[in-house]
């Protein structure tokens, strides 16, 4: 991956790596995972429009996460009218 630098007035040079968050799968820090109830889910899309890294995808019959960029943050279950995405505990995580 090829980094580039940044300078803004006043501050030290930061690391930026062009592309942003396409170029690096940022899932990997997630410590809750929404997971589709197919019985509830009826791909009305009401996840995809609130969820704020575009990791929503329509599928044939139900909606679809992209968990390697999928951050955790849980708008797609409360925003879910269905009650169709519950968030759970990543495996590992019980320490």
């Amino acid at each position: 991956m090829n980094l580039m630098s940044a300078t803004i007035t006043g501050f030290p040079k930061i690391p930026v790596i062009p592309g942003g968050t396409v170029l690096v799968k940022t899932g990997g820090w997630r410590t809750m995972r929404p997971v589709i109830d197919p019985e509830k889910c009826n791909n009305c899309l009401q996840c995809w429009i609130y969820c704020p890294d575009g990791t929503i995808e329509k599928g044939a019959k139900t909606v679809m996460i992209n968990y390697d960029y999928c951050k955790g943050c849980g708008i797609c279950s409360e925003e879910c009218s269905h009650g169709a995405i519950t968030m759970l505990r990543e495996m590992g995580d019980e320490k």
